[in-house]
């Protein structure tokens, strides 16, 4: 069997690493576009206060993956798939390949929402997906820190990774103003109750938090950066945190079924048999994407058995529970997943 895995992320890693000690002669071929090894995506949002951060986010390295006889041909990006030929065409520094496959795995994970408004000012935010996002914040906070300065950010999104973020920068000393379009912070996962419980966490720590604002713009003015809403307030660095969006466009370039993940059967396969979807972009019949850590881990775990012979019934969700990572707060009711 020769599979072929897009993403590097826990889905994809998870599946390559279980696949393998079921099937010890198949071949296995990771792509992704990761240069500094598998690690927690998770930790991203803790940054700032934890100044090794760059090395304890690492959970493994990709030669580590390789000497358990997985192939990984890191900071590539898997362009297209050719599904009548069972191949993929690969780009990557100075190398351009084609793969073939004879199942292939789909776990590129989320792309950072960036609102439409915003798109046209990509250049004047950041925003925090990756490892390599988190390196850019760091490297532009630095200077402030040398100079015994604490940057003035501005967080566009008081959901869940906005609210974490701004929590940890908040902990480590920066200044921070959450920008929430909502009357109330991460509306989609908590009680009303519990977003005032953390509202208060969060003043505490010293977030200004402006609630019911439509930010329209951004402005660069004299080495400071403008937030445009009713009013316009000036500030060192901007974050959008808006949420993210499943990395579908490969998906649907190859003619699958795609609506706000890649459409796939109980069995987390796509409509062709040969193409198999993994973690945030995998949407389930019921309509559902299962974007957290446990979910992901067993939809990789479940599929592994599957494809090896070792598992028959569809897969399943067991009940599962997950928290913000907001210094000092703590959920009186069950979050909404």
């Amino acid at each position: 069997m020769n599979v072929v895995i897009v993403g590097s992320g826990i889905a994809g890693v998870t599946f390559a690493e279980k696949y393998r000690a079921l099937s010890p002669d198949a071949e296995i071929v990771l792509v992704t576009g990761e240069h500094d090894g598998y690690y927690s995506r998770p930790l991203l949002s803790r940054g700032f206060t934890k100044n090794d951060i760059e090395q304890s986010i690492i959970l493994k390295s990709f030669d580590k993956l390789r000497e358990n006889n997985i192939d990984v041909i890191a900071g590539s990006e898997v362009t297209a798939i050719d599904r009548s030929a069972k191949t993929v065409a690969i780009e990557g520094p100075g190398q351009e390949k084609s793969l073939s496959y004879d199942k292939l795995i789909l776990a590129q994970g989320s792309a950072a929402f960036v609102p439409p408004p915003l798109r046209a000012y990509e250049k004047l935010f950041f925003s925090l997906n990756s490892l390599i996002d988190l390196k850019a914040m760091r490297k532009f906070r630095q200077p402030f820190l040398n100079q015994n300065i604490k940057p003035h950010w501005a967080i566009v999104g008081g959901g869940l990774i906005g609210c974490e973020v701004a929590s940890d920068l908040a902990v480590a000393g920066d200044k921070v103003t959450v920008f929430h379009a909502m009357d109330r912070l991460m509306e989609r996962q908590l009680l009303a109750e519990d977003s005032v419980s953390l509202l208060y966490v969060l003043q505490a720590s010293g977030v200004e938090v402006l609630l019911n604002q439509s930010v329209h713009s951004f402005v660069e003015e004299g080495g400071k950066l403008c937030v445009k809403t009713d009013v316009t307030a000036e500030f060192d660095a901007l974050l959008v945190a808006c949420g993210f969006k499943p990395r579908t466009e490969l998906a649907q370039h190859a003619g699958l079924d795609v609506a706000r993940g890649i459409k796939v059967n109980p069995y987390l396969q796509t409509k062709d048999e040969a193409i198999f979807a993994l973690g945030d972009v995998a949407e389930l019949p019921d309509g559902k994407l299962y974007a957290y850590i446990l979910p992901i881990r067993s939809q990789a775990l479940w599929l592994a058995n599957y494809l090896a012979g070792q598992e028959q019934a569809a897969w399943s969700p067991a009940p599962f529970t997950t928290k913000a990572k907001v210094h000092g707060f703590e959920a009186a009711h069950p979050y909404n997943l």
